[in-house]
């Protein structure tokens, strides 16, 4: 039994795309799954498929939540991940979207539930959306790097290819194990700021958004997400130049960045830093 719940008869779609982000270790200012929910918005994406949660998460870890309806009833809501049908007009392919929570345990169970849907769904290919906190600064462009299955993806996705090595969420084992399937794989990854991570950043999924529309050809609009983008600029601008300690933190990375100098001097260390900084954020209003 691997959790796999369709409700109903699964849609005939155009060589479909899976696209998938998890909340959570992979998501980094929630800007994997904030790109995802463009996507569904834009194309108004139908709920297909469920997995259940029951075999899959630790509820003491990641733990359900109770709301209250209109009429005072209680309701459990229990981790989920929805994959949903997205009918692409114009386009070569249609989308199916995979969104949820990273699984606690049995992730290979858990990817084999996602490649049998896949399959069943004729999907072609495979691209995984994540975020990692890094070294980089808010006004620069985001950056995105990536990784495929084989030489002609890598090509295709003409990013920086990724040279990581540790430890993997589960996006790494879903794209490893398409991978085995014969189902061609590929994931982005967008940097965001360690000092502004805390937070929301529209900007890196933004980034991503983009980088995901060139690379399926499905055209996006995503007008809130520009003026979103717009509205954290300033912010964290504000922010920045009233913490003269962030700002020279900043301005070091921009150097960093664009390789024009070389940061010189001492100062305090980055995660200490970015924790002061995360501190002064959460004391703003605004």
């Amino acid at each position: 039994m691997n959790g796999l719940i369709w409700d109903g008869e699964p849609p005939r779609l155009r060589s479909p795309i899976l696209v998938v982000a998890f909340a959570g270790w992979n998501d980094a200012a929630s800007s994997a799954t904030t790109a995802l929910e463009s996507v569904a918005d834009y194309l108004d994406a139908e709920p297909i498929a469920r997995i259940d949660p029951e075999n899959f998460y630790d509820f003491q870890v990641t733990r359900p939540t109770v709301r209250l309806t209109e009429d005072d009833e209680r309701i459990i809501d229990w981790p989920e991940n929805v994959l949903s049908a997205a009918v692409a007009s114009g386009a070569e392919h249609d989308l199916v979207l995979l969104s949820g929570i990273e699984p606690n345990v049995r992730w290979r169970s858990f990817c084999e539930a996602v490649v049998e849907a896949a399959e069943r769904l004729e999907v072609s290919m495979v691209v995984t959306l994540g975020a990692l906190i890094a070294d980089v600064a808010h006004t620069r462009p985001v950056p995105i790097s990536g990784a495929a299955s084989n030489p002609s993806l890598v090509e295709q996705i003409g990013l920086t290819v990724s040279s990581y090595e540790g430890p993997t969420g589960i996006v790494g084992v879903l794209g490893e194990t398409f991978t085995r399937r014969g189902i061609p794989a590929a994931s982005l990854w967008a940097a965001v700021p360690h000092y502004v991570a805390a937070v929301p950043n529209p900007k890196a999924a933004l980034a991503l958004l983009r980088r995901l529309e060139g690379f399926t050809k499905v055209v996006i609009e995503a007008s809130e997400l520009e003026e979103a983008m717009v509205r954290f600029e300033e912010q964290v601008d504000r922010a920045v130049a009233a913490n003269p300690e962030i700002e020279e933190l900043v301005r070091s990375l921009e150097a960093e960045q664009t390789a024009e100098i070389e940061p010189s001097g001492e100062m305090p260390s980055g995660d200490a830093i970015a924790r002061d900084f995360q501190r002064f954020l959460r004391q703003r209003e605004d």
